[in-house]
């Protein structure tokens, strides 16, 4: 029965899969047109949406690692030396790298593309900013191949962490490189983007961009033996539907009975995921492939993740890390409950399930008394102990003077795990 609660919402998400858009659609045919784009779903002309059903992968889904994974997201923040220098970036690596070492933990999260960039040399991202300052900059040397290497000798996993549409916030980069996405398309082609309180992101509505996304995920597999591609939790910014109002009429203009615009957005986001992870299997197929949501199911819902769907359908992921970041007493979402609700997620043979904890939240008294303890992550390690694994945000607090208890009491409790 629980197969079956989740098969008509299936039905639904894969018809709006399928009626994404049609060819005569201006923004359409252009994307059609432009290299490496891909042909959208299609559905006929004046009809219904056709029911489109996720492709299987060429091969079975990796198996999951022989232990339960105990991870750590290192973001881009913690990358950046002010040096801007090639042994300064591999100093600061080495020492994050250790540290999680040194705590028992297997497996590192790194963010090598935060807005539309790269930390490796792309084919279809500019240089990231962290490496010189100066976004689309060669720093030189190669920073990805070094990470993996050094992180493979120190016997833990590499997973490259990828913010999928983010392109730039109000400040940050200061200035996109001529080699942008947004440099180059957004004059001309300006619908590929969407833009939200001074964030750009790119439109995954659009074949195009979809593949941009894939492509570059692939890249990535192909070029590095990176165990897996990782996905966080920034999919659609607000609810609002001028967000995306253009793309959304051009679809309800394509189509006689039109899904709801927060439909339609879950099912661009399914086939970009449903892309992306055809793209890595076939790249290689032991590389993972994973998406850390937001541990808020209905946020996620809003946002056009659609957990559920990812989690009892196979080709979309192989695992996901829901982000629990949570007190035991919350009073939104206590933490214990939010294990619970993913728990109850129906799921398919093989897919994992990770927490993801809010290390940074701990020892801060100014968040109450529900992260003062200076033993609450060791406390949610334990209650998620029959998870796969948990992952820590972020790197930055491994050694910090406030969360120095919290660690000792996390690190026996990692040990504790299978």
């Amino acid at each position: 029965m629980k197969a079956f609660r989740y098969f008509v919402p299936w039905l639904a998400l894969a018809a709006a899969v399928a009626a994404v858009w049609l060819s005569q659609s201006r923004p359409f045919a252009q994307a059609q047109a432009r290299p490496g784009a891909s042909p959208a779903p299609a559905g006929s002309s004046g009809s219904s949406a056709e029911v489109h059903q996720p492709s299987p992968p060429a091969l079975s889904p990796s198996p999951g690692p022989k232990e339960q994974l105990r991870g750590v997201w290192v973001p881009y923040m913690a990358l950046e030396a002010p040096e801007h220098t090639q042994a300064a970036f591999e100093e600061n690596f080495r020492a994050i790298a250790q540290s999680a070492q040194k705590k028992g933990l297997n497996t590192l999260f790194v963010h090598v593309r935060a807005f539309c960039d790269a930390l490796y040399p792309s084919e279809r991202y500019p240089w990231s900013h962290i490496l010189t300052g100066v976004q689309g900059k060669d720093p030189g040397f190669d920073p990805l191949q070094f990470m993996v290497d050094y992180t493979h000798s120190l016997g833990m996993e590499f997973h490259a962490w990828v913010n999928p549409l983010r392109v730039c916030t109000k400040k940050t980069p200061g200035q996109l490189a001529e080699d942008s996405p947004y440099t180059t398309l957004g004059d001309t082609e300006s619908y590929y983007f969407m833009e939200w309180e001074g964030t750009v992101y790119l439109d995954p509505a659009y074949p195009y961009t979809r593949t941009l996304v894939a492509e570059g995920a692939a890249e990535i597999v192909e070029k590095y033996p990176v165990d897996g591609v990782h996905f966080d939790d920034y999919f659609y910014p607000t609810q609002e539907a001028s967000l995306d109002g253009e793309s959304y009429q051009l679809y309800c203009d394509s189509v006689s009975q039109p899904l709801a615009q927060a439909d339609w957005r879950r099912a661009n986001i399914s086939a970009m995921v449903e892309e992306v992870y055809q793209r890595v299997k076939a790249a290689r197929p032991e590389a993972r492939f994973g998406i850390s949501p937001q541990g808020n199911l209905t946020n996620d819902w809003n946002m056009g993740a659609d957990v559920s769907a990812w989690c009892a359908l196979p080709g979309y992921v192989d695992y996901l890390c829901p982000q629990l970041y949570y007190g035991f007493e919350d009073p939104g979402l206590p933490y214990a409950q939010a294990l619970d609700q993913w728990t109850a997620l129906p799921r398919r043979q093989g897919l994992a399930l990770y927490a993801g904890l809010a290390l940074y939240k701990a020892g801060d008294p100014e968040r109450g008394q529900d992260w003062a303890g200076g033993d609450v992550i060791g406390r949610q390690i334990d209650a998620a102990a029959d998870w796969d694994g948990v992952v820590l945000y972020s790197s930055a607090y491994l050694d910090a003077e406030q969360t120095q208890e919290e660690m000792a009491g996390a690190v026996e409790a990692m040990a504790r795990l299978g």
